[in-house]
């Protein structure tokens, strides 16, 4: 499968992803992105644990599912952004939202590392430390 092609509904179907686009399509323009990050970040991680059922230890070479699979072993913002980066972008493309913001000081940011960083941080709980 080409990287640029790759989307999530190869792992969570067509149904699901539909869903999902439809969330973005109406949460992402007046959403805030500390609200944003969570669910789509909640999105990643549903997708790794189907992928998980779906293919345990054995998905595809360069699939969806390998990557997030592989995404969820890493412990670098960079290093998602090179597995699941493509993945998540496709997600707004698919719902016609932009990830790219300017903040209120005019500096431009993206989504992606907020995003990035709560799929990271998912099972971490700070308080336990």
């Amino acid at each position: 499968m080409a990287k640029e092609k790759r989307s999530l509904q190869a792992v969570v179907g067509e149904t699901t992803y539909a869903v999902w686009i439809d969330m973005l399509r109406q949460l992402v323009p007046s959403g805030r992105t500390h609200r944003i990050a969570p669910v789509v970040a909640a999105m990643l991680q549903y997708a790794a644990i189907v992928a998980h059922e779906q293919f345990e230890a054995e998905p595809e070479e360069h699939s969806v599912a390998q990557s997030l699979l592989f995404a969820c072993e890493l412990y670098d913002v960079d290093r998602v952004n090179s597995e699941i980066g493509d993945i998540t972008q496709r997600l707004f493309t698919d719902a016609g939202v932009a990830f790219k913001r300017t903040n209120v000081r005019g500096e431009s940011y993206s989504i992606m590392e907020e995003i990035w960083h709560e799929f990271l941080h998912w099972y971490d709980m700070p308080w336990e430390s």
